[in-house]
């Protein structure tokens, strides 16, 4: 156990982001096994407790959202990671100079991974499980819910903080991927990004097409088995109606991965194409050619901006619609609802913790990433100085580059995140008494919510670190490693 801990030790600095996602995606799955429990409690004591398709539900949704969670944490835990080794490539370098192999370098960055999710876990579980028992008291006590006893600390609350440090190991290893290709000659130069060849290859390309298709696939098969699409067909499919949204899921994991592998072919050139609408000047020319320089970079960042919309905006246009659905089945079956109001209210209070928690652990991405990558670029800013770009040029690329970032990241996400969030509600509630198709619930006051959260979020944390960078003299930054 000493080992990981001195590797992390070393660096510790740069996994403090690392520590909070893990931290916040191990409180999620425990605060999530909380709230399932007393909402289940809750439920089972009213007249929806008697339909066991409401039952079902509930401990399916719980299931998807930790789910979620954990991959989403995963995703941004190992795009911290290579942004990490994008900026230790000469250290490393260096290391492999002197005679310590990448495999060794690899397991080094990976024993850290381990480290920052036990840390991560440990501390996150603990707080959680506190917050949950507090949270419950204010409820009662506020009148949201009914006084009774709720199960809320369970040992079902220890699987979500082991998971945790497993992806979190996982991610770390996969994120240091990048240490295999680090040769010892690179310790002559800086830190630099793989060229473009190297990023969009043949196989990179096949296989997210893959992954897209087997996604899209079992996303609409999903969604036509929770609307009862087959249930003409047998009855055993009409049983499994209530569990479309259990083949939606991994559709929706599988294609969001292909899109995220897709993402250095197709998101320069959309960031080039915003960027190019900015404006002619300097600054906003050498924003737009960066996207495109250097796709590995500019891909890895924007799609941290687009994980946290798809998030945010899927949990959100899916509470919207699985409210919708509830009340358009109660009204047209009143009998089989009846007190369906309290129990939206409920979970509804629930589904705005999960909302703040997801946006909590997708700014964390947001904010790492983005500033390690303006930091990161000390020698190509130092040069821009050298160059005769003045300071106030040189932050007003970067804002240029923060505010296409935004509109395409954005943009991207907004869509992704309604379609999987109307996805996941029908298939879910689609085939209940009383349900049916529904077009998509949009919350528009929280989508501009999350247009200006984005928008603030990536403009600060690029501008902070670049008004560090550009303090420093040219010939200074030109040495920075």
């Amino acid at each position: 156990m000493s080992r990981p801990f001195s590797a992390f030790r070393a660096n510790a600095r740069d996994h403090r982001a690392g520590i909070l996602v893990a931290g916040l995606s191990s409180a999620f799955g425990v605060a999530l096994v909380g709230g399932v429990n007393v909402l289940g409690a809750y439920i089972g004591a009213s007249s929806m407790g008697e339909h066991g398709s409401v039952q079902i539900a509930l401990t399916v949704v719980a299931g998807i959202f930790f789910v979620v969670a954990v991959y989403v944490g995963a995703i941004v835990t190992t795009n911290t990671f290579a942004t990490v080794i994008a900026g230790r490539t000469r250290t490393i370098a260096l290391l492999r100079l002197i005679g310590s192999s990448a495999r060794t370098q690899r397991r080094s960055v990976a024993s850290e991974g381990l480290a920052v999710g036990l840390i991560g876990a440990a501390v996150g579980g603990a707080i959680a499980a506190v917050l949950a028992l507090v949270a419950v008291r204010l409820l009662v006590a506020t009148g949201v819910l009914p006084e009774a006893s709720y199960p809320v600390l369970s040992v079902e609350m220890v699987p979500p903080a082991v998971a945790v440090v497993l992806t979190t190991w996982l991610a770390s290893w996969v994120g240091s991927r990048r240490v295999l290709s680090v040769t010892p000659m690179q310790a002559l130069g800086a830190a630099e990004e793989r060229p473009a060849r190297a990023v969009r290859s043949r196989g990179r390309l096949v296989v997210s097409l893959l992954l897209l298709i087997a996604g899209t696939a079992l996303l609409i098969l999903g969604l036509l088995l929770g609307l009862g699409a087959f249930a003409a067909l047998s009855a055993t499919l009409a049983t499994l109606s209530p569990y479309g949204v259990l083949i939606a899921l991994p559709g929706g994991i599988l294609s969001f991965t292909g899109i995220i592998l897709a993402a250095p072919f197709f998101l320069p050139a959309v960031l080039r194409a915003v960027g190019l609408l900015l404006g002619r000047g300097a600054a906003g020319r050498l924003a737009a050619a960066n996207a495109v320089r250097n796709p590995e970079r500019s891909s890895r960042t924007a799609i941290g901006l687009v994980i946290g919309v798809t998030l945010i905006t899927m949990f959100v246009v899916a509470a919207s619609t699985w409210q919708q659905l509830i009340r358009d089945a109660a009204a047209r079956e009143p009998g089989m609802y009846e007190g369906a109001d309290g129990v939206i209210g409920g979970t509804l209070a629930v589904f705005t913790v999960l909302v703040g928690f997801s946006a909590v652990i997708a700014a964390c991405g947001v904010v790492n990433t983005l500033s390690l990558s303006v930091l990161q670029r000390g020698r190509e800013l130092g040069l821009l100085r050298a160059l005769g770009f003045s300071a106030a040029q040189v932050r007003r690329m970067v804002l240029a580059e923060s505010v296409q970032l935004t509109v395409a990241s954005v943009l991207t996400g907004l869509i992704l995140g309604t379609a999987y969030g109307w996805i996941g509600a029908q298939a879910l509630l689609g085939s209940i008494p009383g349900g049916g198709l529904l077009v998509p619930a949009l919350p528009w006051p929280f989508l501009v919510c999350i247009l200006v959260g984005a928008a603030t979020l990536a403009v600060l944390a690029a501008v902070a670190p670049t008004r560090r960078a550009t303090r420093v003299s040219p010939v200074a930054a030109l040495s920075v490693e």
